[in-house]
C-alpha cells in the first residue's frame, strides 16, 4: 500500500479531524457533516437551552433538519442506553456536547484460528465526536456518575433503528439479551415504527 494513501494517513476511519472543513449551508460529505456537527457543538447558546433531563428515558429534541439530513440533540441520566442497534441506510456523527458516553461495539477476537464475538467499549469525553457509516451497529450508554448531552446528525434522515444483540462483556458469542430487553424498555412514548408517520427514536 502506498504510504501516502487515505487510510494509513486516516488511521482509525471513524476519526475525522484532519478531514474537517468548514460548514456549508446545506452538507453533502462525510468531512461537512462531521464540520456541520462541531459548529453546533461549539454554538451552545443554540442547544443548552432546549436540553431536558428526563428519569424515566432517554430525552430527544430534534434541533435541525435539511435538504436529506436531520440532527437531533439527546440527553441521558446516569444509566441509561440506546441498547445495540443499527441505523439502516443512514450514516452518522455523533458528538458528545457534555459529560461522557461509552460506546459498545461488537469485534471479534481470534483465538485458537476460530473468530469469536467480544464486546469493544470506547469512552467517548465531551468533544469526542465518531463518524459511522450505514450498516454500523453500536451501543450508547452513559455508564458515568454525571448526565450527558450528545448531537447526533443523520444523513439521509433516520427512518429505522434496527435492535441488534451483543455478547455481553467477558462472555465471548453469548448475547446480552438483558440490554436488548432494557433497550425496549426505554424507548421514550410515542417511538413507532418507520411508516406510522412519526420519528424513530435516535440513538
Amino acid at each position: 500500500m502506498n504510504s501516502d494513501s487515505d487510510l494509513q494517513i486516516a488511521g482509525d476511519l471513524f476519526e475525522v479531524e484532519h478531514l474537517l472543513l468548514p460548514p456549508r449551508e446545506h452538507p453533502g460529505t462525510v468531512a461537512e457533516f462531521a464540520g456541520l456537527a462541531r459548529s453546533i457543538a461549539a454554538d451552545r447558546d443554540m442547544w443548552e437551552h432546549l436540553v431536558r433531563y428526563d428519569a424515566a428515558s432517554r430525552w430527544y429534541h430534534r434541533l435541525r433538519t435539511g435538504p436529506g439530513y436531520e440532527v437531533w440533540l439527546l440527553s441521558w441520566v446516569p444509566g441509561q442506553g440506546s441498547g445495540p442497534h443499527g441505523h439502516g441506510r443512514s450514516a452518522g456523527v455523533l458528538t458528545v456536547l457534555a459529560g461522557e458516553l461509552t460506546e459498545r461495539t461488537e469485534g471479534t477476537k481470534r483465538a485458537e484460528g476460530a473468530g469469536r464475538a467480544e464486546r469493544a467499549d470506547r469512552a467517548l469525553a465531551a468533544g469526542t465526536q465518531r463518524v459511522y457509516p450505514p450498516g454500523y451497529a453500536h451501543e450508547v450508554v452513559n455508564a458515568s456518575l454525571e448526565p450527558a448531552v450528545s448531537l447526533h446528525v443523520y444523513y439521509p434522515g433516520l427512518t429505522e433503528m434496527p435492535m441488534r444483540t451483543f455478547p455481553a462483556a467477558g462472555h465471548g458469542a453469548r448475547a446480552d439479551t438483558a440490554a436488548a430487553a432494557e433497550a425496549g424498555a426505554q424507548a421514550p412514548a410515542g417511538a413507532v415504527a418507520p411508516g406510522a408517520g412519526q420519528a424513530v427514536v435516535p440513538g
